[in-house]
């Protein structure tokens, strides 16, 4: 019984979410795993369609963090293109900065979405009244893993926080393994 317990131990610690101070947190997606940068803290997801969310220390100057959460939808929630308007949508049209692109993740292509602008912050997805945010930015990956699954990532915060975790965000992408 010992060595059960021990067993699993250790597997909770080595797997799936596991915690090292210096290191980051491992994720796992799509049978794929890569660990972020040592100053994301990881939260216990706000709702139930997160599988992970980490809160991104803001840059100086800045009010708020960032947020990243990790979706997963098994039956998905639309093509790309539907997903990369919703995201859109977001964000006060009068204003808005877009650029899509492509990146990988691991070695899956992924279509990668970058929006600046006024934020509509909500209290729930759905909800049709919003409170403005100026000079908030979104980074967004979608992309179907191996698994059929498809994964959604936002990386949500005010401009130059979003900017300064940005080429980490796109390593701990490129880094799944």
């Amino acid at each position: 019984m010992r060595r059960l317990l021990m067993t699993a131990a250790a597997a909770l610690f080595v797997g799936g979410a596991g915690f090292a101070a210096d290191k980051g947190t491992t994720v796992e997606l799509a049978g794929l795993k890569s660990t972020t940068p040592a100053d994301w803290k990881e939260e216990t997801p706000s709702n139930a369609m997160r599988m992970a969310q980490f809160k991104l220390p803001k840059a100086e100057g800045d009010a708020d963090d960032a947020e990243l959460a990790v979706f997963v939808f098994p039956g998905g929630s639309g093509t790309v293109k539907q997903n990369l308007d919703r995201q859109l949508a977001k964000f006060v049209e009068e204003g808005r900065k877009e650029k899509s692109d492509k990146i990988k993740v691991g070695e899956i292509e992924a279509a990668y979405q970058d929006v600046s602008g006024t934020f509509k912050k909500k209290k729930f997805p759905m909800a049709q009244d919003f409170t403005p945010v100026t000079g908030f930015r979104q980074l967004y990956v979608v992309f179907e893993g191996k698994d059929n699954k498809q994964y959604y990532m936002t990386l949500l915060g005010p401009i130059k926080t979003v900017e300064k975790h940005k080429k980490g965000f796109e390593e701990w992408l490129k880094n799944f393994k």
